[in-house]
């Protein structure tokens, strides 16, 4: 006679044999509660939870990528700009993920807009706009210092976008503009400066030498000497009108 009550208690030990078996990949793991408690952490491969006396609670390892809202930020010069970022960040403890915050992905989302805002709103526009390195820094040092008891890693933060109001980027594009005239002053002054002080030194060359300036008069002669269609007054040096005089004087006597 077949034992059905043997059969029956085979297929159920295979049952639950087949039901406590779990595979996880190599970037998950395993938070293993027993009745309720914490018992470990198991993982990868083929792994057994025991059906009613364990629970398993999966935690994904990689690193995910965080997009954070468009945050309304007031800079520390009272400007209003409208800031988004993405944050890296990966799971380095899953007991801790699990055990220290219900939702570590929301919690995470919810301290990185704050975060963002506190940190932009300690700095000007002008830092917001050209030192986001240095912010993206800052504001990394301290999500991780946060998330590190939930046994989170924030490995990266990138601001991806600061949205100006349309007057204040016509209000920046001026003070760009008059930058830009103000350097061009600058440089002319300069040029004018430094060409006043070679022509300087040029007249003094000259009047300690007067044989280079009778050379510089006679070159200047030859230079507009080629242009016959204008008539050109020039004045005559006076060491020249005094030497003709001088001669002059000679033939006389």
């Amino acid at each position: 006679m077949f034992d059905f009550g043997g059969l029956g208690i085979f297929v159920f030990l295979l049952f639950i044999v087949f039901a406590s078996l779990r595979i996880l990949r190599e970037y998950e793991r395993g938070v293993i509660f027993m009745l309720g408690r914490f018992w470990k952490v198991k993982g990868p491969g083929l792994i057994i939870v025991i059906p009613g006396l364990q629970q398993m609670v999966k935690v994904d390892l990689r690193i995910v990528v965080l997009d954070v809202p468009t945050q309304d930020v007031i800079s520390r010069d009272n400007v209003s700009v409208k800031v988004n970022a993405v944050i890296y960040f990966r799971v380095v403890d899953p007991a801790r993920a699990i055990l220290q915050v219900e939702d570590f992905m929301s919690a995470t989302s919810q301290l990185s807009q704050t975060t963002l805002r506190a940190v932009l709103g300690k700095h000007e526009l002008d830092e917001m706009l050209a030192e986001r390195e240095r912010l993206n820094m800052d504001i990394q040092q301290v999500l991780d210092s946060q998330t590190d008891a939930w046994g989170i890693k924030v490995s990266n933060v990138e601001i991806k976008h600061v949205d100006l109001d349309e007057s204040m980027v016509r209000a920046i594009a001026k003070q760009a503009e008059a930058e830009r005239e103000r350097r061009a002053k600058v440089i002319h002054a300069e040029g004018e400066l430094q060409a006043s002080e070679k022509l300087l030194a040029a007249a003094d060359m000259l009047a300690k030498t007067p044989q280079a300036m009778q050379l510089r008069y006679l070159q200047t002669l030859t230079a507009i000497a080629t242009d016959r269609s204008t008539t050109i007054v020039f004045p005559v040096p006076g060491d020249l009108l005094s030497l003709f005089k001088t001669g002059q004087g000679g033939d006389k006597g």
